[in-house]
């Protein structure tokens, strides 16, 4: 057998949160204990029927069976415009400011392609999203990770950037609600990030798909004051002319569409041209009976938006008072699928044991802290993708492991 040569760029992708997690659940499973997966932020709720059968009537018409060229895929994008001037009083041109999308990892890994040069940096959430960084990596561009502290709110410090990372850096990539800490931001920051980005001449990035996923509570975030229909602002309305920005949304998350694969880039339409670029390399566009469920969603009954919504936060409260039942006192999250819980003092310093011990004893898997970046380390992630009763179930075993 010949000695095979790989490239390079291959070995920093040699491992992720998500593929270690899956190793420690195959060995659960094989000792024969019951998993209850809170690892994958993978939505457990339907589709709705509307979009269903708008896909379902597409299989029996045959001029949806060929390639779907950019021109074909015009009623999705005027779609996704109006949804996005409804929601965020934000006009976009469908023609030359919305992309489709398989999901809107497809956007945040291609995008470096277009915009790094060999490395060239990119500033990235620490913890952030890993496919966030894999794209940086393809792209053999360099990462500078902005660390996320509880004590300013999950927020990245721009002050704290280096001059000699910025002096090299052509994007910065920003995620709000945010996986995995589930903060959010207000429209006060992401001006200054708009601002920070238009002096140093940075492309700004925005993977948005918890948009919808935010609770009613007030808080620190409720100085926003924008568009009603949302809760959180969108990057473009720091950004109304789309001077440096571009933003990523998916409609696994509003609309438990998550197998279906489909989202949408929207924002400056140079950006918007070069993705384009990338993607007409790499593949054509999804089966036209998927963009027709997309556009039955997002013009359609937003009920079932509203309904998942209410699902998770009862989730979301049902998990979080387990765990204060067993003296864990996690801060109640206002957006998102995950609970973001600081680990107790004896796993502070290694949350992959802590998750390996806990499946491999427990059959409860989460997500380590530790395999969103250096500074997720003392943290483990939980997604809500059960019903609270089997969540609950899984406090249980959970307080009898950290006895």
């Amino acid at each position: 057998m010949t000695n095979m040569q790989f490239a390079k760029r291959l070995q920093p992708l040699q491992s992720n949160v998500f593929a270690d997690m899956d190793r420690a659940k195959a060995i659960a499973l094989a000792s024969g204990r019951e998993v209850i997966d809170l690892s994958l932020g993978s939505s457990d709720l339907p589709a709705e029927a509307h979009v269903i059968e708008a896909i379902a009537h597409s299989l029996h018409d045959r001029t949806t069976h060929g390639y779907l060229l950019f021109n074909g895929t015009q009623g999705f994008r005027q779609a996704a415009a109006k949804w996005y001037e409804q929601k965020f009083g934000i006009k976009v041109d469908p023609e030359t400011e919305v992309l489709p999308l398989i999901g809107s990892q497809e956007g945040t890994a291609h995008l470096p392609l277009a915009i790094l040069n060999p490395g060239d940096f990119a500033l990235l959430l620490d913890p952030g999203y890993p496919s966030h960084a894999g794209g940086v990596y393809l792209a053999s561009g360099q990462i500078y990770p902005m660390p996320l502290r509880a004590e300013n709110a999950f927020l990245p410090v721009f002050a704290d950037i280096p001059a000699p990372v910025l002096a090299q850096s052509r994007m910065m990539v920003l995620s709000y609600p945010h996986n995995p800490t589930a903060a959010i931001a207000p429209i006060s920051f992401f001006q200054e990030a708009v601002a920070f980005c238009q002096q140093h001449n940075l492309v700004l990035v925005h993977d948005f798909p918890y948009v919808d996923l935010v609770f009613g509570e007030t808080g620190e975030w409720a100085d926003y004051s924008g568009n009603p229909k949302s809760l959180v602002p969108s990057i473009l309305q720091a950004d109304p002319e789309k001077s440096v920005s571009i933003e990523f949304f998916t409609l696994s998350k509003s609309y438990n569409m998550g197998g279906f694969r489909i989202g949408y880039a929207i924002g400056n339409a140079q950006l918007i041209n070069a993705l384009r670029q990338i993607k007409a390399v790499v593949d054509f566009n999804q089966y036209r009976g998927i963009l027709n469920g997309a556009i039955a969603a997002l013009t359609g009954p937003q009920s079932g938006v509203k309904s998942a919504v209410a699902t998770f936060q009862g989730r979301r409260d049902a998990f979080i008072s387990a765990l204060h039942r067993i003296g864990w006192n996690v801060p109640t999250p206002q957006a998102t699928m995950y609970i973001w819980a600081k680990l107790p003092s004896a796993w502070s310093q290694n949350s992959i044991e802590f998750c390996i011990q806990l499946v491999k004893q427990t059959g409860v898997a989460a997500s380590p802290g530790a395999g969103f970046g250096k500074s997720g380390e003392g943290y483990v992630r939980f997604a809500l993708v059960h019903e609270p009763p089997l969540l609950e179930t899984a406090v249980e075993r959970m307080a009898q492991f950290l006895d």
